[in-house]
Protein backbone atom coordinates (compact mmCIF):
# COMPACT_ATOMS: atom_id res chain seq x y z
CA UNK A 1 0.00 0.00 0.00
CA UNK A 2 1.41 3.42 -0.98
CA UNK A 3 1.90 6.22 1.53
CA UNK A 4 -1.05 8.15 0.09
CA UNK A 5 -3.34 5.12 0.33
CA UNK A 6 -2.15 4.45 3.87
CA UNK A 7 -3.19 7.92 4.97
CA UNK A 8 -6.33 8.42 2.88
CA UNK A 9 -8.24 5.12 2.82
CA UNK A 10 -11.31 5.24 5.12
CA UNK A 11 -10.66 1.76 6.52
CA UNK A 12 -7.15 2.82 7.55
CA UNK A 13 -8.31 6.09 9.08
CA UNK A 14 -10.90 4.13 11.07
CA UNK A 15 -8.10 2.39 12.97
CA UNK A 16 -7.07 5.75 14.43
CA UNK A 17 -9.41 6.53 17.30
CA UNK A 18 -8.39 10.12 18.15
CA UNK A 19 -10.02 12.63 15.85
CA UNK A 20 -7.11 15.08 15.98
CA UNK A 21 -4.74 12.35 14.77
CA UNK A 22 -7.20 11.32 12.07
CA UNK A 23 -7.24 14.91 10.81
CA UNK A 24 -3.44 15.10 10.79
CA UNK A 25 -3.15 11.75 8.99
CA UNK A 26 -5.60 12.79 6.27
CA UNK A 27 -3.96 16.17 5.69
CA UNK A 28 -0.45 14.66 5.75
CA UNK A 29 -1.44 12.02 3.21
CA UNK A 30 -3.13 14.60 1.01
CA UNK A 31 -0.14 16.94 1.01
CA UNK A 32 2.18 14.00 0.35
CA UNK A 33 0.03 13.14 -2.66
CA UNK A 34 0.28 16.69 -3.97
CA UNK A 35 4.05 16.60 -3.47
CA UNK A 36 4.37 13.34 -5.40
CA UNK A 37 2.14 14.39 -8.30
CA UNK A 38 1.98 17.07 -11.02
CA UNK A 39 0.51 19.25 -8.25
CA UNK A 40 3.96 19.39 -6.63
CA UNK A 41 4.35 22.65 -4.75
CA UNK A 42 0.70 23.51 -5.24
CA UNK A 43 -0.23 22.97 -1.61
CA UNK A 44 1.59 26.21 -0.83
CA UNK A 45 0.53 28.01 -4.00
CA UNK A 46 -3.16 27.37 -3.31
CA UNK A 47 -3.06 29.72 -0.33
CA UNK A 48 -1.87 32.51 -2.62
CA UNK A 49 -4.39 32.05 -5.46
CA UNK A 50 -8.10 31.90 -6.10
CA UNK A 51 -10.22 30.78 -9.03
CA UNK A 52 -10.52 33.18 -11.95
CA UNK A 53 -14.03 34.66 -12.07
CA UNK A 54 -15.67 36.89 -14.69
CA UNK A 55 -14.60 40.47 -14.04
CA UNK A 56 -11.04 39.59 -13.06
CA UNK A 57 -8.26 40.99 -15.21
CA UNK A 58 -7.08 38.19 -17.56
CA UNK A 59 -3.58 39.62 -17.22
CA UNK A 60 -3.59 38.40 -13.59
CA UNK A 61 -3.96 34.73 -14.60
CA UNK A 62 -1.07 32.60 -13.36
CA UNK A 63 -0.18 30.44 -16.35
CA UNK A 64 2.13 28.18 -14.34
CA UNK A 65 -0.83 27.15 -12.20
CA UNK A 66 -2.89 26.68 -15.36
CA UNK A 67 -0.21 24.36 -16.74
CA UNK A 68 -0.41 22.21 -13.59
CA UNK A 69 -4.19 22.10 -13.16
CA UNK A 70 -5.78 23.05 -16.50
CA UNK A 71 -7.78 25.64 -14.52
CA UNK A 72 -7.53 29.41 -14.35
CA UNK A 73 -6.29 31.05 -11.14
CA UNK A 74 -5.29 34.60 -10.30
CA UNK A 75 -2.96 35.91 -7.62
CA UNK A 76 -4.76 37.17 -4.54
CA UNK A 77 -4.18 40.69 -3.32
CA UNK A 78 -2.91 41.13 0.23
CA UNK A 79 -6.37 42.02 1.55
CA UNK A 80 -7.85 38.85 0.04
CA UNK A 81 -5.78 36.26 1.81
CA UNK A 82 -8.22 35.11 4.51
CA UNK A 83 -11.69 33.66 4.37
CA UNK A 84 -14.07 32.69 7.16
CA UNK A 85 -15.31 29.11 6.90
CA UNK A 86 -18.23 27.27 8.48
CA UNK A 87 -18.54 23.49 8.72
CA UNK A 88 -22.26 22.65 8.57
CA UNK A 89 -22.92 19.07 9.76
CA UNK A 90 -26.13 17.08 9.19
CA UNK A 91 -27.05 15.26 12.44
CA UNK A 92 -29.92 13.18 11.01
CA UNK A 93 -30.24 9.53 11.96
CA UNK A 94 -29.72 8.46 8.33
CA UNK A 95 -26.15 9.79 8.56
CA UNK A 96 -25.40 7.00 11.03
CA UNK A 97 -26.01 4.29 8.43
CA UNK A 98 -23.34 1.87 7.25
CA UNK A 99 -23.66 -1.41 5.39
CA UNK A 100 -20.24 -3.05 5.50
CA UNK A 101 -17.86 -0.10 5.82
CA UNK A 102 -16.66 0.50 9.35
CA UNK A 103 -17.08 4.25 8.92
CA UNK A 104 -20.66 5.49 8.84
CA UNK A 105 -21.58 8.43 6.63
CA UNK A 106 -21.38 10.57 9.74
CA UNK A 107 -17.94 9.24 10.72
CA UNK A 108 -16.73 9.94 7.19
CA UNK A 109 -18.14 13.48 7.35
CA UNK A 110 -16.53 14.10 10.74
CA UNK A 111 -13.11 13.00 9.43
CA UNK A 112 -13.42 15.31 6.44
CA UNK A 113 -14.61 18.23 8.55
CA UNK A 114 -11.76 17.72 11.02
CA UNK A 115 -9.19 17.66 8.20
CA UNK A 116 -10.65 20.80 6.63
CA UNK A 117 -10.65 22.56 10.01
CA UNK A 118 -7.02 21.56 10.48
CA UNK A 119 -6.09 22.93 7.07
CA UNK A 120 -7.99 26.20 7.48
CA UNK A 121 -6.59 27.03 10.90
CA UNK A 122 -3.06 26.24 9.74
CA UNK A 123 -3.66 28.70 6.89
CA UNK A 124 -4.81 31.19 9.58
CA UNK A 125 -8.38 31.19 8.25
CA UNK A 126 -11.12 31.45 10.90
CA UNK A 127 -13.41 28.41 10.92
CA UNK A 128 -16.65 27.81 12.80
CA UNK A 129 -18.93 24.81 13.30
CA UNK A 130 -22.70 24.51 12.87
CA UNK A 131 -24.68 21.31 13.42
CA UNK A 132 -28.30 20.75 12.44
CA UNK A 133 -31.13 18.26 12.28
CA UNK A 134 -34.56 19.89 12.04
CA UNK A 135 -32.88 23.13 13.14
CA UNK A 136 -29.44 24.34 14.20
CA UNK A 137 -28.30 22.50 17.35
CA UNK A 138 -24.72 23.67 17.95
CA UNK A 139 -22.83 26.77 16.95
CA UNK A 140 -19.15 27.52 17.46
CA UNK A 141 -18.07 30.98 16.33
CA UNK A 142 -15.22 31.03 13.78
CA UNK A 143 -11.71 31.62 15.10
CA UNK A 144 -8.26 31.12 13.61
CA UNK A 145 -6.14 30.53 16.72
CA UNK A 146 -4.56 27.08 17.09
CA UNK A 147 -6.42 26.38 20.33
CA UNK A 148 -9.74 26.68 18.49
CA UNK A 149 -8.91 23.50 16.56
CA UNK A 150 -9.17 21.52 19.82
CA UNK A 151 -12.56 23.12 20.57
CA UNK A 152 -13.97 22.20 17.15
CA UNK A 153 -12.59 18.65 17.21
CA UNK A 154 -13.85 18.12 20.76
CA UNK A 155 -17.40 19.01 19.72
CA UNK A 156 -17.18 16.97 16.51
CA UNK A 157 -16.03 13.92 18.48
CA UNK A 158 -19.05 14.14 20.79
CA UNK A 159 -21.71 14.42 18.09
CA UNK A 160 -24.15 11.57 17.45
CA UNK A 161 -26.55 11.37 14.49
CA UNK A 162 -30.14 10.86 15.67
CA UNK A 163 -33.68 11.82 14.72
CA UNK A 164 -35.18 13.53 11.73
CA UNK A 165 -33.71 16.34 9.68
CA UNK A 166 -34.85 19.39 7.76
CA UNK A 167 -31.87 20.34 5.63
CA UNK A 168 -33.60 23.20 3.82
CA UNK A 169 -34.92 24.92 6.94
CA UNK A 170 -31.53 24.60 8.64
CA UNK A 171 -29.70 26.12 5.65
CA UNK A 172 -32.17 29.02 5.60
CA UNK A 173 -31.47 29.50 9.31
CA UNK A 174 -27.72 29.50 8.60
CA UNK A 175 -28.18 32.08 5.82
CA UNK A 176 -30.03 34.34 8.25
CA UNK A 177 -27.28 33.96 10.89
CA UNK A 178 -24.27 34.85 8.78
CA UNK A 179 -23.41 38.53 8.76
CA UNK A 180 -20.33 38.44 6.53
CA UNK A 181 -19.45 36.66 3.28
CA UNK A 182 -18.15 33.22 4.22
CA UNK A 183 -17.34 29.78 2.88
CA UNK A 184 -20.09 27.36 3.95
CA UNK A 185 -19.19 23.65 3.72
CA UNK A 186 -22.28 21.44 3.99
CA UNK A 187 -21.91 17.74 4.92
CA UNK A 188 -25.10 15.73 4.30
CA UNK A 189 -26.54 12.66 2.57
CA UNK A 190 -29.31 14.93 1.20
CA UNK A 191 -31.87 12.15 1.55
CA UNK A 192 -34.85 14.45 1.27
CA UNK A 193 -36.81 16.39 -1.34
CA UNK A 194 -34.19 18.29 -3.37
CA UNK A 195 -36.42 21.25 -4.30
CA UNK A 196 -36.39 23.11 -0.95
CA UNK A 197 -32.75 22.17 -0.34
CA UNK A 198 -31.66 23.65 -3.67
CA UNK A 199 -33.68 26.81 -2.98
CA UNK A 200 -31.96 27.15 0.41
CA UNK A 201 -28.54 26.64 -1.21
CA UNK A 202 -29.35 29.35 -3.77
CA UNK A 203 -30.29 31.67 -0.92
CA UNK A 204 -26.92 31.09 0.72
CA UNK A 205 -25.05 31.62 -2.53
CA UNK A 206 -26.99 34.72 -3.52
CA UNK A 207 -26.36 36.11 -0.04
CA UNK A 208 -22.72 36.42 -1.06
CA UNK A 209 -21.42 33.18 0.44
CA UNK A 210 -19.29 30.56 -1.26
CA UNK A 211 -20.85 27.11 -0.83
CA UNK A 212 -19.44 23.60 -1.11
CA UNK A 213 -21.87 20.68 -0.78
CA UNK A 214 -20.23 17.41 0.24
CA UNK A 215 -22.92 14.88 -0.71
CA UNK A 216 -21.95 11.80 1.28
CA UNK A 217 -23.56 8.41 0.74
CA UNK A 218 -22.71 5.00 2.11
CA UNK A 219 -20.93 2.70 -0.31
CA UNK A 220 -24.04 0.48 -0.43
CA UNK A 221 -26.26 3.46 -1.23
CA UNK A 222 -23.92 4.38 -4.07
CA UNK A 223 -23.58 0.90 -5.61
CA UNK A 224 -26.57 -1.14 -4.28
CA UNK A 225 -24.76 -4.47 -3.76
CA UNK A 226 -27.90 -6.38 -2.69
CA UNK A 227 -29.36 -9.53 -4.31
CA UNK A 228 -32.63 -11.41 -3.97
CA UNK A 229 -35.41 -10.47 -1.56
CA UNK A 230 -34.28 -7.90 0.99
CA UNK A 231 -35.97 -5.77 3.62
CA UNK A 232 -34.92 -2.12 3.69
CA UNK A 233 -35.67 0.33 6.49
CA UNK A 234 -36.07 4.10 6.20
CA UNK A 235 -33.90 5.29 9.12
CA UNK A 236 -35.81 8.42 10.11
CA UNK A 237 -39.35 6.95 9.98
CA UNK A 238 -38.54 3.22 10.60
CA UNK A 239 -40.76 2.30 7.62
CA UNK A 240 -39.83 -1.09 6.16
CA UNK A 241 -40.02 -2.20 2.56
CA UNK A 242 -39.50 -5.67 1.09
CA UNK A 243 -38.34 -5.87 -2.51
CA UNK A 244 -36.50 -7.96 -5.07
CA UNK A 245 -33.12 -6.23 -5.04
CA UNK A 246 -31.86 -7.95 -8.19
CA UNK A 247 -34.71 -6.57 -10.32
CA UNK A 248 -34.73 -3.23 -8.49
CA UNK A 249 -31.02 -2.43 -8.88
CA UNK A 250 -31.12 -0.96 -12.38
CA UNK A 251 -34.00 1.40 -11.56
CA UNK A 252 -32.38 2.39 -8.27
CA UNK A 253 -29.01 3.22 -9.82
CA UNK A 254 -30.68 5.18 -12.63
CA UNK A 255 -32.69 7.17 -10.09
CA UNK A 256 -29.59 7.86 -7.99
CA UNK A 257 -27.64 9.01 -11.05
CA UNK A 258 -30.49 11.35 -11.95
CA UNK A 259 -30.64 12.67 -8.37
CA UNK A 260 -26.91 13.40 -8.29
CA UNK A 261 -26.92 14.87 -11.77
CA UNK A 262 -29.66 17.31 -10.82
CA UNK A 263 -27.62 18.54 -7.86
CA UNK A 264 -24.50 18.75 -9.98
CA UNK A 265 -26.21 20.68 -12.78
CA UNK A 266 -28.20 23.11 -10.66
CA UNK A 267 -25.34 23.76 -8.24
CA UNK A 268 -23.00 24.44 -11.16
CA UNK A 269 -25.49 26.86 -12.71
CA UNK A 270 -25.62 28.80 -9.44
CA UNK A 271 -21.91 28.89 -8.65
CA UNK A 272 -22.09 26.22 -5.93
CA UNK A 273 -19.50 23.45 -5.71
CA UNK A 274 -21.07 19.99 -5.55
CA UNK A 275 -18.89 17.05 -4.47
CA UNK A 276 -20.51 13.57 -4.62
CA UNK A 277 -18.72 11.13 -2.30
CA UNK A 278 -19.26 7.72 -0.77
CA UNK A 279 -17.71 6.08 2.27
CA UNK A 280 -15.34 3.89 0.22
CA UNK A 281 -13.61 6.89 -1.39
CA UNK A 282 -10.24 8.29 -0.33
CA UNK A 283 -10.40 11.63 1.40
CA UNK A 284 -8.12 13.48 -1.02
CA UNK A 285 -10.89 14.20 -3.54
CA UNK A 286 -12.85 16.26 -1.03
CA UNK A 287 -9.77 18.15 0.13
CA UNK A 288 -8.84 18.96 -3.47
CA UNK A 289 -12.33 20.34 -4.03
CA UNK A 290 -12.00 22.49 -0.93
CA UNK A 291 -8.72 23.95 -2.08
CA UNK A 292 -9.83 24.58 -5.66
CA UNK A 293 -13.07 26.19 -4.42
CA UNK A 294 -11.35 28.51 -1.99
CA UNK A 295 -12.01 32.16 -2.66
CA UNK A 296 -10.91 35.13 -0.64
CA UNK A 297 -13.48 37.87 -1.15
CA UNK A 298 -16.88 37.82 -2.77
Amino acid sequence: MSTVERYLKPEVINQIKRLDLRAQFIVKGFLHGLHASPFHGFSVEFSEHRKYTPGDDPNDIDWLIYAKTDKYYVKKFEAETNITGYLAMDLSRSMGYTYRQELTKFDYSICLAAALCYMMIHQQDPVGLLTFDERIRNSLAPKSRRGHLADVLSLLARLKPAGKTNVAASLVQIAAMLRHASLVMVFSDLLTDPDPVLQALYRLRHGGHDVIVFHILDEAEAYFPFDGMVELEEPETNRRLQLDATNFRRDYLAELASFRERYRRECYQNGIDYVPLDTSMQFDRALTEYLTSRKARF
